[in-house]
C-alpha cells in the first residue's frame, strides 16, 4: 500500500509540480488549497506526510499544524512546512510548533523528494 501525502498550498503551479514529484515517488497524493480543506483531508485521507504551506487562505499553516499536533489521533503524521517565510523566527516558531522539516520556497525537488523519504522511512 502506497503512503499518502497531504499537499496543501494555495500556489497552483507549486501544487502542480508537489502533486507531480510526490506521485512519481511512488505516493498517494491528495491536495488541500485553504487551511480547512487540510484539516478536512487530514482526517478523511490520514496522510502519513503532510506538505504544509504557512501562508494560505482561511487557517494558516501553524494554525493547521497545532490543530494537527493537538489531536492525539494524528501524532504520528509528519508535517513539513514549505513556505517562502525564511526567517529565523519563521523557522523556530514552525519548529517549536511541531513541524518536522523546515524547507523554504524556492527549493530543490531532489532534496525535497529525499526529505520526504526520510521522514517516512521510505530512503532505497
Amino acid at each position: 500500500m502506497a503512503r499518502r501525502v497531504l499537499i496543501a498550498d494555495d500556489e497552483p503551479n507549486i501544487v502542480m509540480s508537489l502533486e507531480f514529484l510526490m506521485e512519481q515517488s511512488g505516493y498517494e497524493v491528495r491536495v488541500a488549497r485553504t487551511g480547512e480543506e487540510a484539516l478536512a483531508a487530514v482526517e478523511a485521507f490520514q496522510p502519513d506526510l503532510v506538505l504544509l504551506d504557512v501562508m494560505m487562505p482561511r487557517k494558516n499553516g501553524y494554525e493547521v499544524l497545532q490543530a494537527i499536533r493537538a489531536d492525539p489521533a494524528r501524532r504520528a503524521v509528519r508535517v513539513v512546512l514549505l513556505t517562502a517565510k525564511g526567517r529565523d523566527v519563521d523557522v523556530e516558531k514552525g519548529l517549536g510548533l511541531g513541524a518536522d522539516a523546515y524547507v523554504t520556497k524556492p527549493f530543490a525537488t531532489r532534496e525535497l523528494v529525499a526529505r520526504v523519504k526520510a521522514l517516512l522511512g521510505d530512503a532505497r
